[in-house]
């Protein structure tokens, strides 16, 4: 060395943190929404009598509006024919089913968000709403007063209780594959 003077030299460190970084952070963002979404649904209702995760999902109360986000796919027709004022009589083409992907579960298995809105804009309340479900199984707990599976291809929605005009449940599942869920009949409540 010549001089007193010792020189260093920085050695550049790298900004990147990895993957494994990014996949915790969104993680803990999904996280993060999720339990503020489950305390504003707390707070919006301001009980406790339903306990925990199953109370709020599965409640008459959490049923949105026909104003609601429509987010999903149409099982049945691509949500073309949601447009039903003035036909006076129900059908099934008044049910339009919505899926969509949504968050797998922790051990990897894919999960589904149904959306079953009853479209009837002229009053017609819609009871015993079956649809073709195949062999319909969750890995995760979906209530039976729900949706359940009856027999091959036949399930029933709402425990076969009418939908108001505009009401919407909703429901997820988990299963290795999605399901094509098509309504096959339903039953016109009197006006």
């Amino acid at each position: 060395m010549e001089g007193s003077s010792f020189m260093m030299r920085s050695v550049p460190r790298s900004t990147n943190c990895g993957p494994r970084f990014f996949v915790v952070s969104v993680a803990l963002f999904f996280g993060f929404l999720l339990a503020l979404f489950f305390v504003v649904e707390l707070l919006r209702f301001g009980r406790m009598d339903e306990v925990g995760v199953k109370g709020l999902m599965f409640s008459k109360e959490t049923r949105t509006g026909l104003i609601g986000r429509k987010l999903l796919q149409s099982a049945d027709d691509g949500g073309a024919k949601v447009n039903h004022i003035g036909t006076g009589t129900c059908s099934t083409e008044d049910i339009s089913i919505f899926q969509g992907q949504t968050a797998p579960l922790p051990n990897g298995i894919p999960s589904y968000t149904v959306q079953i809105l009853n479209a009837c804009a002229s009053g017609c309340g819609i009871s015993n709403i079956h649809v073709k479900c195949g062999w319909f199984s969750s890995v995760r707990l979906v209530s039976p007063r729900v949706f359940r599976r009856l027999y091959y291809d036949d399930c029933l929605v709402n425990d076969g209780e009418p939908l108001a005009p505009g009401e919407t449940l909703s429901f997820q599942y988990a299963n290795s594959f999605q399901y094509p869920l098509s309504v096959s009949s339903v039953a016109c409540c009197s006006n």
